[in-house]
């Protein structure tokens, strides 16, 4: 089996500028990625805070990075890694379609939504229930929607709904929004939102149809419970890293790798980097900074070890 020095598993920001780094600095990395290059920017409708580019949509943004990185060479395969081990002198990664070695390993794995936990949420799924307005707006064209959350997330998502929804109701169980100054001064100017603050969705219920209808909401401040008509339940409260294949083999807080200032983990093969590690600010410049310091770090380890 052939003995890759740099395999990065996921193609979103992080494992892509690795990618690059690694390329121009003279490695052949791999990258492995299950689904599409870009992660969580495929999701994100406009992007407005990365240095140079004053707007862009994260699907663009994701292709630029992807046939960045490609043009000096980073060779990328669809696969998604079903199993890890950490070994003293390689890391072993096992796909559906085989399996590989290599000297040092970056898991730029990315996150997934964090559900509400509410009764009808999984159940209507797809009938009215959506973690990604960009990807899910137009289905919502001319319809009542609420947002759940109010973070930066759920203020952009908000703003892109309303660009197809007839009216966007933000609901956040706080008084006071935890997002970005900027996105929140939008959203107020919006005329289609609206803003439910120190309320909760309690249970999400549907029509005769099977399609949501209404939601049951607790408005805390009043201690009283009430039914809220929707078509569209959007939630956006946060994010829960992929990090299942590393337990047991690095040190993980709250399901986070923790890592130093080079990214690496508790093993010396294996470094991690964008939302799967302890600290991240879950920014794509950020995601970005990580994967230059983890593949500028492995470049130096490998230069040592010639």
């Amino acid at each position: 089996m052939k003995m890759h020095d740099f395999i990065i598993i996921g193609g979103g920001a992080c494992g892509l500028t690795a990618g690059l780094y690694a390329s121009r600095g003279g490695l052949k990395p791999l990258l492995l990625e299950k689904e599409a290059p870009g992660g969580q920017l495929l999701l994100t409708d406009n992007i407005e805070n990365y240095p140079g580019i004053e707007h862009i949509n994260g699907f663009d943004l994701a292709q630029k990075m992807m046939n960045h990185a490609q043009k000096f060479g980073l060779e990328m395969k669809y696969e998604g890694v079903e199993t890890l081990d950490l070994h003293d002198d390689h890391v072993a990664l096992k796909t559906k379609n085989g399996e590989y070695k290599a000297k040092y390993v970056l898991a730029s794995l990315g996150s997934n939504p964090r559900k509400l936990g509410v009764p009808g949420e999984d159940k209507y799924r797809g009938k009215g229930v959506s973690y990604c307005a960009t990807c899910d707006g137009a289905f919502y064209k001319d319809k009542e929607c609420i947002i759940v959350g109010g973070g930066s997330s759920a203020l952009d998502e908000g703003i892109a709904l309303a660009e197809h929804a007839s009216k966007v109701t933000i609901v956040h169980r706080r008084d006071t929004f935890t997002g970005e100054k900027y996105l929140e001064d939008l959203a107020k100017k919006n005329e289609k939102i609206e803003f439910l603050m120190e309320h909760e969705v309690k249970e999400i219920r549907a029509g005769d149809d099977g399609k949501v209808d209404r939601v049951l909401l607790y408005d805390k401040k009043n201690d009283k419970e009430y039914e809220f008509a929707t078509e569209g339940v959007f939630i956006f409260i946060g994010y829960i890293p992929n990090s299942s294949i590393l337990e047991g083999q690095v040190k993980l807080e709250h399901g986070e790798v923790v890592v130093n200032a080079t990214m690496q983990s508790s093993h010396p093969r294996l470094y991690a980097g964008g939302d799967i590690r302890q600290g991240s600010v879950k920014q794509v410049i950020a995601s970005g900074g990580d994967g230059a310091m983890a593949a500028i770090s492995i470049l130096h380890k490998l230069r040592s070890e010639q």
